[in-house]
């Protein structure tokens, strides 16, 4: 029974690479896409490439944007797996320089601030006003200070009570991580994370006060794709505990309902800096994502052992809708019958 069902299994990946071969080569399908304004699509199962396509013919580094996100939730997996950090439930001030004048007077006006913990941020619960889909981060990106412009935003809401997409918190854990760890964030991301898993060449943006947390990021999608194998595989790679598994684990859980219901559907509910898309939302199973505006995806579909990445030309947020649709109607019915 075993062989067989391996059997089989070899005989549904033979036909979805098939399928997807076909539609590498089909001349309307590239079409669609470019008509789409999709810049390339990559999906690849258990490690084995199946499809990849680009619209200029090269995979270079090109900005994730708030994919980035994702990445600095696995670097800091990888930063409390080794005791440099104690736990999602620390206040973020326990790893941000107290005796920084400017970050006292940013806390000052509300008590409350400091029980903001390291999983209000990750899960975008902080409680801080941020309005209109980050539209602060523009200010961020100019401050000398990046962690007391965040911190000095108000607190309109209990901390761990609503969800607001907030950039700003994504900046406050990257200096967290990067005073945790000693050095910066790219140096500790090039030897934790990204030479094991053999990515390179990539670029990674600074602001003022530190590296950047929330985007910024720049790899191939190949590149990209490595973190979501990871994922799949519980945080290990040949043999190696990159992640701890449990931090893969809750990672990749609800902890919000975030954005689920937002029409049209280009994101999800919330996990630790990962959405999360239940089968009841769309064709197919269960899956993960990391989303950067305007339709940068990175989907890890576990019950396909798959992952597939998906870039867009910059439209607007719900443009995003449309690399969706590349996975939805091109990428998983070729798995129909796995």
């Amino acid at each position: 029974m075993l062989f067989q069902e391996s059997e089989n299994a070899k005989a549904a990946i033979e036909m979805a690479t098939n399928r997807l071969e076909k539609l590498q080569d089909d001349p309307a399908v590239a079409s669609q896409l470019q008509q789409w304004k999709i810049k390339g699509v990559h999906a690849e199962q258990g490690g084995r490439e199946l499809f990849h396509w680009n619209a200029d013919g090269a995979d270079r580094p090109m900005a994730i944007l708030s994919s980035t996100k994702s990445v600095l939730s696995a670097l800091l997996g990888i930063a409390i797996g080794q005791g440099k950090i104690g736990g999602v439930h620390d206040p973020i001030l326990t790893y941000l320089d107290v005796d920084d004048v400017e970050l006292t007077d940013a806390i000052r006006d509300d008590a409350r601030k400091k029980t903001i913990t390291l999983e209000h941020l990750l899960t975008m619960t902080s409680g801080l006003d941020w309005p209109d889909f980050d539209k602060p981060y523009k200010e961020l990106k100019l401050a000398d200070n990046s962690a007391a412009f965040v911190l000095a935003r108000p607190l309109v809401h209990e901390p761990g009570s609503a969800f607001t997409y907030n950039s700003g918190g994504s900046q406050l854990l990257a200096a967290a991580l990067e005073r945790a760890a000693g050095e910066s964030l790219s140096r500790f991301a090039r030897r934790e994370l990204f030479r094991p898993l053999g990515i390179g060449p990539v670029r990674w943006n600074r602001l003022p006060g530190g590296q950047e947390g929330g985007t910024g990021l720049s790899l191939s999608m190949r590149d990209l794709a490595k973190l979501a194998r990871l994922y799949l595989q519980h945080g290990e790679w040949e043999g190696r505990q990159l992640i701890p598994a449990d931090w893969v684990s809750r990672s990749v859980q609800p902890h919000h309902k975030g954005l689920l219901n937002y029409e049209p559907q280009v994101y999800g509910s919330y996990g630790y800096h990962w959405w999360v898309s239940p089968a009841d939302k769309q064709p197919g199973p269960d899956y993960f994502f990391a989303f950067g505006y305007g339709g940068q995806y990175l989907f890890a579909i576990p019950a396909l052992d798959l992952t597939v990445v998906v870039r867009k030309a910059l439209e607007g947020r719900n443009k995003a809708i449309l690399s969706r649709r590349v996975l939805e109607d091109f990428i998983l019915p070729a798995f129909a019958d796995s």
